[in-house]
């Protein structure tokens, strides 16, 4: 009970933090340049403690693993190669990067999402399949989950300065490709996981699994509206669309 306590601080500390995120735009209030890391590093608290109790020590530790090798991987090859996601490079708003490339607190940032990500995922396969087309699916699902989010986010990060695409994509800026960069690497981290654990659920317990589910939604609202407050409406309300149906569906499956 109180790991579940600590997990439900966490994610209202987060909130709140999100929702000064938004509301500094409109008012004109201070936004210092640590907040972004600030916001990332307490919904990645957050994230982690739930799964520690959702999946145990273990397993939590295994996916935090898989998730920073993969992404920090396959982002740094984007970075220096311009395959993965497109040619891009980061700015030096987001702290110390790995090998000059890739600011570390991303690796970090891809498991706030991507652990949110796995949970609906996990919930919507049910339980119907087992074994390799379970994971299959449960790690297809998650990259959708996952990459809904960057529809309304990535817009609003490269207009706050934090990277910089070095092409001009067909989506506000944003190459088509980075999308299925995105899918890629979170497949990948859930493939890689799910082979190494073969996971199951070890607290079945759906109204805590909503938690999860509040960290997407208070991280995924926070990008949209922060968007929407700079300019970017037309990518808020892509990403709104691509990220409500993950969000319902994903609320239903964990209804008792």
């Amino acid at each position: 009970m109180t790991h579940k306590r600590i997990t439900i601080g966490l994610l209202i500390v987060f909130s709140l933090l999100m929702a000064y995120s938004v509301i500094a735009i409109p008012l004109d209030w201070p936004r210092p340049h640590f907040l972004t890391s600030l916001n990332t590093m307490v919904g990645f608290s957050a994230a982690f403690s739930h799964a520690w109790q959702r999946m145990g020590l273990k397993r939590a530790l295994t996916l935090l693993a898989c998730s920073f090798v993969v992404s920090l991987a396959f982002e740094s090859i984007g970075v220096a190669t311009g395959l993965v996601y497109g040619p891009y490079h980061y700015t030096d708003k987001l702290g110390p990067k790995f090998l000059g490339l890739v600011p570390y607190l991303i690796a970090i940032a891809w498991f706030l999402m991507m652990y949110p990500s796995y949970v609906i995922a996990d919930r919507l396969a049910g339980k119907k399949l087992a074994g390799w087309k379970r994971f299959v699916l449960v790690a297809a699902l998650g990259g959708l989950t996952m990459t809904a989010w960057d529809v309304g986010m990535d817009p609003m990060m490269v207009a706050n300065g934090h990277w910089v695409w070095e092409v001009e994509g067909a989506y506000f800026g944003v190459p088509l490709q980075n999308y299925w960069g995105w899918w890629l690497t979170v497949f990948t981290t859930f493939a890689v996981y799910l082979f190494l654990m073969r996971d199951l659920r070890l607290l079945d317990d759906k109204r805590f699994d909503r938690l999860a589910i509040l960290v997407y939604v208070a991280t995924g609202l926070g990008n949209l509206l922060q968007g929407y407050f700079i300019g970017l409406g037309g990518a808020a309300l892509a990403g709104f669309f691509a990220m409500i149906p993950w969000v319902i569906t994903g609320w239903l499956a964990t209804s008792d």
